[in-house]
C-alpha cells in the first residue's frame, strides 16, 4: 500500500474512557480494521489520545467505534484530525 492510499487519524476522546477498557476495545477495533498505531490514556484522568494509520475508510470506522466506545464507557466527545502517515508503525500498541 502506496503512502497516497493510507491516511493518519489523531483522536482525543473525553468522558468516562479511563478505567473502563476503553485502551484494550481501540486495540481490538484497530486490529479487526488491520490498522497500525498506538493508544494511550492522558495525564487528565478523562480523556485517551490515538494515532491510527491506514485506508482511509477504515479509519472512518474506527472514529465511529471510539465516538460510542466499548459498555461501561462514557465518550462525552471526540476531537479528531487527519494526519499525513509516517508509516512508523507495525502494529496497533497500548502506550503508557
Amino acid at each position: 500500500m502506496t503512502n497516497e492510499q493510507r491516511a493518519a487519524l489523531h483522536c482525543v476522546v473525553y468522558g468516562r474512557v479511563q478505567g473502563v477498557g476503553f485502551r484494550f476495545f481501540v486495540v481490538d477495533e484497530a486490529e479487526r480494521l488491520g490498522l497500525t498505531g498506538w493508544v494511550r490514556n492522558r495525564p487528565d484522568g478523562r480523556s485517551v489520545e490515538l494515532i491510527a494509520e491506514g485506508p482511509r475508510p477504515r479509519l472512518e470506522e474506527l472514529r465511529r467505534a471510539v465516538s460510542k466506545g466499548p459498555p461501561g464507557a462514557w465518550v462525552e466527545r471526540v476531537e479528531c484530525s487527519w494526519l499525513e502517515p509516517t508509516g512508523e508503525f507495525v502494529d496497533f500498541s497500548i502506550r503508557r
